[in-house]
């Protein structure tokens, strides 16, 4: 089950990034991933460029703290139904 925290990082790859739902969906299906290190396994296979690195830590760091003490109150329209409905279908399709 994919956290809070983890959701908003996410929405942040899938939206401001623009990576792929599939590239997502194998890094979190890594054996290490349960130790929070997406950002580093897109990374390591060569799924984001370093540029790209560095602006999700940017982004950690802005962010992270907040959402683990905190949790969302006004959802990110992305986290909509159709939202995860086609996250679910795209992990589905990979998995087949």
């Amino acid at each position: 089950m994919i956290s809070p925290k983890q959701a908003q990082l996410i929405q942040f790859l899938r939206w401001e990034l623009a990576i792929p739902a599939s590239s997502i969906a194998m890094a979190l299906r890594h054996p290490e991933q349960d130790s929070g290190q997406l950002p580093m396994i897109l990374w390591q296979y060569g799924l984001i460029t370093l540029e790209q690195l560095d602006r999700i830590f940017d982004w950690l760091e802005r962010f992270g703290s907040i959402m683990e003490t905190k949790p969302t109150l006004y959802p990110h329209p992305d986290l909509c139904e159709s939202s995860r409905t086609e996250t679910v279908n795209l992990s589905a399709s990979l998995v087949a």
